[in-house]
This record gives structure tokens, sequence and C-alpha cells, in this order.
């Protein structure tokens, strides 16, 4: 594989943050002290759940439409999603006055379904994950509509540097951030332009970790086989952290920036939504729990006194998944 020579720059990075801050909040950085006591850490939340649409995945999706030229805006634009992304785009497609088809998979999350259709997308429900991305390859090129890659591609990776900036000035420090990885764009942003901004080295030097579920180990797998893997199935409660490949240009940006990527389970995933729950009062869904699952059990090194941030990546939890949070997640510490 041919090594990157040209990634996004400071500039670019600045300019696509300049595109979204207006349309989008700057969202909490709190403090979780039960958190940080138990780790013995400086730790904190930064909480894209109460970002619009409920996740992450507006940052990208803006930008990226932005990133349309004229002709390719005029058209229908068409992505695959299990659900944030699909939000995303309906959401950003409708404000810059475009038509937006969204193929998700049939085991889509039905409250995700709604939402995508009630930002005014067309839904096309379609197999699984895999089956849903081959959907949409079809149908951009069987109609002429506009696909819009939900992860692997520049546009989105400069739009989730956003949140990278935001963070980078909140925090004065050095400190550990940890990223809940599904194909790859929103670490890929964050540490792209976290080193495209100087503060992956120096002083107040940040460190980068993904983590992923067990049951769908895109990223950590493209690592441990030197290329951007894909997966034969995957099976986690995480939605949003299952698609079936990692993005070819978001591993490189993970092999590049990113410390490490490790793993949890989906009883720790559920044990982290209840700790948000009940000691936060933070709603998470089980994607947006798994960078406080990875500091609750272990999994990042930290350092004591160190600033651990974990990032809250969505809160569109189904009301029945946030009862199995309350009933199964186990109590922690």
């Amino acid at each position: 594989m041919a090594p990157v020579t040209n990634w996004l720059k400071a500039e670019d990075f600045d300019g696509a943050r300049r595109l979204v801050a207006p349309q989008v909040h700057r969202t909490p950085f709190l403090s979780f002290r039960t958190l940080g006591r138990a780790t013995g850490t400086s730790c904190w939340l930064k909480c894209e759940n109460l970002q619009k649409t409920g996740s992450f995945k507006v940052r990208g999706a803006l930008n990226a439409i932005a990133s349309l030229d004229r002709a390719e805006a005029a058209r229908q634009v068409v992505t695959v999603s299990a659900g944030n992304h699909a939000q995303a785009v309906a959401w950003a497609a409708r404000r810059a006055g475009a038509r937006a088809v969204v193929v998700m998979p049939e085991g889509a999350s039905r409250s995700k379904v709604a939402a995508a259709g009630g930002y005014g997308a067309e839904v096309v429900l379609s197999g699984t994950a895999a089956e849903a991305f081959r959907e949409a390859l079809r149908l951009a090129d069987e109609e002429g509509l506009t696909f819009l890659h939900p992860f692997d591609a520049e546009p989105v990776i400069a739009g989730h540097g956003s949140t990278g900036l935001e963070m980078a000035e909140d925090l004065r420090g050095e400190a550990a951030i940890v990223v809940p990885v599904g194909g790859g764009g929103q670490i890929a942003g964050i540490a792209g332009a976290l080193a495209a901004a100087g503060r992956l080295s120096g002083r107040g030097r940040m460190r980068v970790f993904g983590v992923e579920p067990e049951g769908a180990p895109s990223m950590r797998r493209s690592l441990d086989a030197g290329r951007a893997a894909t997966l034969a199935d995957t099976r986690t409660i995480a939605d949003g952290l299952a698609p079936p490949m990692a993005g070819e240009l978001n591993y490189r940006y993970v092999a590049e920036f990113v410390e490490d990527v490790v793993l949890v389970s989906d009883e720790e995933i559920l044990s982290a939504m209840r700790l948000l729950l009940t000691r936060a009062k933070i709603v998470a869904e089980p994607s947006g729990a798994a960078a406080v699952a990875a500091l609750m059990w272990g999994r990042v090194p930290v350092s004591p006194g160190e600033a651990a941030v974990a990032l809250v990546s969505g809160g569109n939890a189904d009301d029945d998944m946030v009862v199995r949070a309350l009933r199964e997640g186990a109590r922690w510490p």
C-alpha cells in the first residue's frame, strides 16, 4: 500500500470547522468525577450525544454536502448507514435544499429509521450492512445519484476534525482521548486535526485511542493485518460501530496518528451505559458508551492525574436498549 503523502492540513480542518460550526452545537465538555476517582484521572466527557440529530455525524455530513460541486449537488444524494449517518445526511441535505436517499440494513433501529424519514430522507431497507452498502452503490450507479461515503472520504474526515479542535481548546495539557470506532471517519478526523495542529507531539501532547466492540473489530483487524480489513460478519449491540469494513483512508490515519485501538465487550458497553445514566444523567446509545467502557475496564493506559476524555458519540438509544442497560448493565466499580 502506497504511503500517504498528502494528509489533510491545518487549513483543511480549520476551513471545515468554519463551515460546520455555525450549524451545529459546540457540545458540552463535562467533568465525570465518578470515573475519574476510580481511574485516578481527571476524567471528562465530550457529549456529542447532545449534538444535532443526536450524534457527531452531522459534522462530517455537513462538510461532505458542502464539498459537492454544482452538478453533484443538483443530483439526489445517496448514502448507507445503520442509523446516525442516515439521520445526519437527511438533516444536512434538507438544510442544503437537496434530496437524500438513505439505505439502511433491514435490522436497523426502528427509531433511527423513523428519524431519518422524519428529517426528509427517502429510506430504503436492504439486507445486512454489507448488502446495504452494495444497494447504495447500485442506486448511485444505475440512477445517477451522488454517493456520499459514510466515513471513508476526506470531506467527512475534515468535518469530524472540528470535534478534535474543540477538545484541543478545552484541554491545555496532556490528555488521553478515547474515541469509538466504526468505519473510522470520526477518529481519523480527530487524530488528523490534532496532528495538523501540533497537539500529538511536544508540550500539551494528546494521545488518541480508539475503541471497538469485540464483535466488530474492523480497525483492530486492519492494524494487525497492515491493511484495511473487511469483516465477514459483525455481532454487537453497538450498531453504529459495526460497518462491514474499515475505511481505507481512515485506516491510514489511524495507523499513522492513533496510539492503539482496543476492544470492549457488549456486557461492558451495557455497564457503561448504566453508569452514564445513573451517575452522569446522560443517555448514550451503545456506540456512544464504548469509550467510557474502555476507561472503566482498564483497556486504555492512563497515568495518575492525567486528563482522560471519553467521547460520547451518540445518544440515539431505543427505549428497550435503555431498559436493558439498567437491568443488565453490571454495577461499577
